[in-house]
C-alpha cells in the first residue's frame, strides 16, 4: 500500500538534473543517515550539508556497499550504473518530495506542537484511536525541519488518519513544515520556556506555533496560556476548540482534578453534559496530556465510556531505549514496552552500533494493530532483520509462530509465551551479544530484561547517550567546518563508560579519541571500536601492544621516542609501513612535553627515521576556563605558535596542531588550529555559565530509600556518634556510600540529595555502603528513589562545589560496581 516513485518523476517534483543511469525501480525508502543498514535497491540517499556535516563526503562509502540513487547538490564522480539528482538544495529537495508526497493523500492529518508533550501526546492518540483506525505517525520525535518530511514519507494507502509532531526552535520555521504537513486539525500542548532564548516574547512563541494552523481546520488547545489564547483568538477561518481549568465558560471546561496514589480522577462539563475519566498517572505533564487527548477523542464523536475504557490502559510513553550490561558478557537494549515496524528500524540501527559485539540477537514479539496483513507484516519484519545483519530471533507470540515461513534462511526461535522464553534463556546462545528486546506491553518483556542484566545494587548512573550526542554537536557548531575533533575517553570517559562512550563517537564521525593508558585502548579496540586512538600515558612494556592494536603513543620526551622506534624496528613494521605519533609539547603546563630547547635534539631524530611519522603537535593549557589567567594563556598560544613552526619547518611533510581543550574552544575560538580536543564538555560540564546553559545533563546517580526510621531528641545516628539528633527525627538509610564514590566528605550535613522533589541532608558519618538522611518533613517511603545529583535542584556542580572539588573529581570516583544504564531518547 505504499506510494512508490520513479526517479524521473521525483526528478521533476524536486526540479533536479538528472545525471547517471537511472534504475528502474521505484523508490519506497529516504535515506540522509549513511551509516544506517537499509535495502539498496529501492533507496535514494539525500546528502543533506549543515555547518558540520556534508551528506557529499559518505557516498563513496555508499556505492560501495551497494547504493545507486543520490541527490545531491555538488556533482559527485560516479561509476556509470549510479544516478545522481542534481539540486541546488538537497534538503529543500527532500521537504518539496515530502510535500508532493502528503498532497497524494485525503485522510486526515492532526498536527500536533507545542513546548512540552508533543510525544506523548502524539503517542497516547495513536494508543487511543489505533483500536479502531489505521494510524501512521512520527517515528519517535521526529518533528524537526529533517524529521517531519521523513515522517510525512510514510503516509500510506491504508492508513486512515496521521499524526505528525511538528517541533521549531525559532522564528520562521514553521512556515515551511506547515507547506509539509497541511493538517486539518492542529492540537497545541502548551506554551512553556523551551527555546525562549531565540524568540523575543512568548507572544512570537505562540505565532509560530499556532502558524501551523495556517489552512486548518479546527485548532485544540489550552486557553489558560495567556499568549497562545490572545494568538489562537485572532486566527480567522478556523474552528476554535478550547479547554480551560479556569474558564467554566469554555466548551470543555475541567471542573475537577483528583489525584489518587497510582492514578487521577478527571470530571469536565463538555456540552453541557459532565464526563468523568481515570488515568493511571497522577503528575501534572500527563494529566495536561490526557486532557488534551480526551478533548480530541469527543471532538470528533467517540463514546466517552469507550474513551475512559482507553483512557485507564494508557501506557507510559518510554521516551528513551536504555543499554544495560547483561549475564555472560552481553549487553541488553531494552524497548520492551512497545512493538511497532517503525520504531523496531529505529531500535535495529541502535542495536547494530554495539560493535564491541559481534553477534546481535532481537527478541520480539507479536506486533499488533499495525493495519498491515500479517503475512505482509511479518515478511517486511524478516527482511528488515536481513538488512540490518541480526545474527539471530527469538520471537514471540502466535501470530510470529503462524507466520514462521516469513523467516527462512534467519536463524530463528519461535515461543508460545514469555515464561517460554525465560525457561529457555540458557539454550539460547546469548552469550558475549547485543541483545536487543522489543515486545508489546501486553508480552511483559521487562521480565526478560531482569532475568537478562547483570545484578548490581541498587545505586545506578544513568547517561543519557542523546545528550552526549547533542553537546559534542553543540561544540561542533563552535568549530570551523575544517577542524578536526578528538574526544578524550580516559579514565573510563569521566566515569560514564568508556566503549559505551566510545561507540556514539564512533556512531558521530568524530576524527580521534584519546585514552590515558594503553589497556584503555586495547579494550576499545576488541570492542569494535577502528577509530585512530592516542593513548597519552604510553608505558615502554605496552609497546609491542600498542604497534599490534594501532594505538598511536603521546611522545613527550626523547627517550620514550628513541625506545618506540627501537621496538618498531624489531616490532611489526619491516613492510615499510610509518607509525603515526603525536609530540607533545611544554608550553607552560610543566607537566609532560617537549620544551622549546629540546627541539633540536627532536628534530635530530625525526628527520633521521622514516619508520615513525608525526601525525600531530600539541600542547596542554593551563587554565583555559580562567579569566584570571588569560595573559598567561595568550603566552601559551605564542609559545605553541613558535615551537610548532619549527617542528613544521623541518619537517618534509604536515601535520595536525591542536591546543584547545572544552574550555578553550569556548573561550579562544581563534585558536582552533586543525583539531580541538573534548573532553568534560561533552558530559554536560562547562566553565562558563553561558555556555552551561546550551549543554545538556547527561548524569543522574540514583540510589533508593533501605529502611525509614524514627530517630528521638538526643540520640545518635551513624559511627562515632557524630550525628545527635537536635530534635526527634525520620531517618532514611540510603543505598550509597563511599565505596560508591560517594565522599565522606559529605557527611554531618554538608552532603544533600534529592527525596520526591525535596532536599534532604546527610546525617552522621557516611559508611562504606550506605548514608543517612534527613526525611523529617518528607513524604516518602521505603523503596523511593533518591537522586544524589542530576536534579535542578541539585546538580554535579552543586556536588562538586559542596565538596570544594570539580566535577572531574566526581564523576571519575563513582565506582564501578555502580550499575550503569545507558539511554537513547
Amino acid at each position: 500500500m505504499e506510494i512508490g516513485y520513479d526517479i524521473y518523476s521525483i526528478a521533476k517534483i524536486i526540479d533536479g538534473k538528472v545525471i547517471g543511469s537511472p534504475s528502474s525501480n521505484s523508490i519506497y525508502t529516504l535515506l540522509i543517515d549513511s551509516r544506517r543498514i537499509v535495502s539498496t535497491e529501492n533507496t535514494l540517499f539525500f546528502a543533506l550539508v549543515g555547518d558540520q556535516h556534508d551528506g557529499h563526503h559518505y557516498i563513496t562509502s555508499l556505492v560501495k556497499r551497494g547504493f545507486k540513487n543520490f541527490v545531491v547538490s555538488t556533482q559527485q564522480e560516479l561509476p556509470k550504473d549510479c544516478c545522481q539528482l542534481l539540486v541546488s538544495d538537497t534538503l529543500f529537495a527532500l521537504q518539496e518530495l515530502a510535500k508532493h508526497h502528503r498532497q497524494q493523500f485525503n485522510y486526515p492529518v492532526v498536527g500536533i506542537t507545542g513546548s512540552n508533550g508533543k510525544t506523548i501526546v502524539k503517542e497516547w492518540l495513536f494508543q487511543l484511536l489505533q483500536p479502531n483506525l489505521n494510524v501512521v505517525r512520527s517515528p519517535k520525535s521526529y518533528n524537526s525541519q529533517i524529521g517531519v518530511p521523513l515522517s510525512v514519507w510514510k503516509m500510506a494507502k491504508n492508513h486512515k488518519i496521521a499524526l505528525i509532531e511538528v517541533g521549531i526552535s525559532k522564528v520562521g520555521e514553521m512556515r515551511k513544515l506547515q507547506e509539509i504537513v497541511q493538517p486539518a486539525d492542529v492540537l497545541i500542548t502548551n506554551i512553556h520556556e523551551a527555546h525562549d532564548e531565540n524568540f523575543e516574547n512568548r507572544i512570537v512563541k505562540a505565532q509560530e506555533k499556532v502558524a501551523l494552523a495556517k489552512s486548518a481546520k479546527r485548532i485544540f488547545y489550552c486557553s489558560d496560556y495567556d499568549e497562545l489564547n490572545k494568538t489562537v483568538s485572532e486566527l480567522q477561518n478556523v474552528v476554535k476548540v478550547a479547554w480551560s481549568e479556569n474558564d467554566k465558560n469554555c466548551h470543555f471546561y475541567v471542573k475537577n482534578i483528583k489525584k489518587h496514589q497510582k492514578s487521577t480522577e478527571i470530571t469536565s462539563i463538555y456540552a453541557k453534559k459532565s464526563l468523568k475519566i481515570e488515568i493511571p498517572f497522577n503528575d501534572d505533564a500527563s494529566i495536561e496530556n490526557a486532557i488534551h487527548c480526551w478533548l480530541y477523542l469527543l471532538a470528533n464523536g467517540n463514546d466517552n465510556t469507550i474513551i475512559a475504557e482507553r483512557m485507564l490502559k494508557l501506557v507510559p510513553v518510554t521516551m528513551r531505549l536504555e543499554l544495560k550490561a547483561g549475564i555472560n558478557g552481553s549487553t541488553i537494549i531494552n524497548d520492551s514496552y512497545n512493538s511497532d515496524i517503525a520504531s523496531l528500524g529505529i531500535a535495529l540501527d541502535l542495536l547494530n552500533q554495539q560493535q564491541q559485539h559481534e553477534n546481535k540477537v532481537l527478541i520480539l514479539s507479536d506486533i499488533y494493530e499495525s493495519g498491515k496483513e500479517l503475512q505482509n507484516l511479518y515478511t517486511e519484519v524478516a527482511e528488515l532483520v536481513r538488512a540490518k545483519n541480526i545474527n539471530q530471533i527469538v520471537a514471540v507470540g502466535e501470530q510470529l509462530s503462524q507466520n514462521q515461513n516469513c523467516f527462512e534462511a534467519i536463524n530463528a526461535r519461535f515461543f508460545d509465551s514469555t515464561k517460554d522464553v525465560i525457561d529457555a534463556l540458557g539454550t539460547l546462545q546469548l552469550e558475549n551479544s547485543a541483545i536487543l528486546i522489543k515486545g508489546s506491553r501486553v508480552f511483559q518483556f521487562e521480565k526478560i530484561s531482569r532475568a537478562l542484566e547483570h545484578k548490581n545494587h541498587e545505586t545506578v548512573l544513568e547517561i543519557n547517550l542523546t545528550a552526549i550526542q547533542n553537546n559534542l554537536n553543540y561544540y561542533r557548531s563552535l568549530l570551523k567546518p575544517s577542524t578536526k575533533v578528538m574526544v578524550m575517553v580516559k579514565a573510563f570517559s569521566y566515569g560514564s563508560g568508556t566503549y559505551e562512550i566510545a561507540n556514539v563517537m564512533q556512531h558521530n564521525n568524530v576524527d580521534y579519541l584519546g585514552v590515558a593508558y594503553v589497556d584503555e585502548g586495547i579494550a576499545l579496540r576488541k570492542s569494535g571500536v577502528t577509530l585512530p586512538i592516542m593513548v597519552m600515558n604510553p608505558e615502554r612494556e605496552a609497546f609491542h601492544a600498542m604497534i599490534k592494536y594501532k594505538l598511536e603513543p603521546e611522545v613527550y620526551n626523547l627517550e620514550l621516542l628513541t625506545d618506540f622506534i627501537d621496538v618498531l624496528g624489531t616490532s611489526l613494521m619491516s613492510d615499510g609501513t610509518v607509525f603515526p605519533i603525536h609530540i607533545k609539547l611544554d608550553t607552560g603546563m610543566h607537566r609532560l612535553g617537549f620544551q622549546e630547547n629540546e627541539l633540536g635534539d627532536l628534530m635530530t631524530v625525526l628527520t633521521s627515521t622514516e619508520i615513525v611519522k608525526v601525525h600531530s603537535v600539541f600542547s596542554h593549557l593551563v587554565g583555559s576556563g580562567n579569566e584570571e589567567l588569560d595573559e598567561f594563556t595568550e603566552s601559551q598560544f605564542n609559545k605553541f605558535d613558535l615551537m610548532s613552526a619549527k617542528i613544521e619547518n623541518e619537517l618534509p611533510y604536515s601535520f595536525d596542531r591542536h591546543i584547545l581543550n572544552s574550555s578553550g574552544v569556548e573561550r579562544f575560538p581563534e585558536s582552533q588550529c586543525d583539531m580541538v580536543r573534548l573532553g568534560i564538555g561533552v558530559h554536560g560540564v562547562a566553565v562558563a555559565s553561558k555556555t552551561q546553559r546550551k549543554l545538556e545533563q547527561v548524569a543522574v546517580l540514583k540510589s533508593s530509600i533501605s529502611q525509614i526510621r524514627k530517630v528521638k531528641k538526643g540520640d545518635s545516628v551513624g559511627y562515632n556518634r557524630s550525628g545527635i539528633a537536635e530534635q526527634d527525627m525520620k531517618i532514611a538509610t540510603v543505598s550509597i556510600g563511599y565505596a560508591d564514590g560517594f565522599s565522606r566528605r559529605l557527611g554531618n550535613g554538608k552532603g544533600k540529595m534529592i527525596v520526591n522533589g525535596k532536599l534532604a541532608m546527610v546525617v552522621g558519618d557516611v559508611c562504606m555502603d550506605m548514608c543517612m538522611l534527613d526525611i523529617t518533613d518528607i513524604d516518602c517511603k521505603e523503596g523511593d528513589n533518591v537522586i544524589v545529583f542530576g536534579d535542578k535542584k541539585y546538580t554535579l556542580l552543586n556536588l562538586s562545589n559542596d565538596l570544594e572539588t570539580i566535577p572531574y573529581e566526581v564523576l571519575t570516583s563513582i565506582s564501578q560496581r555502580v550499575k550503569r544504564v545507558y539511554f537513547w531518547e
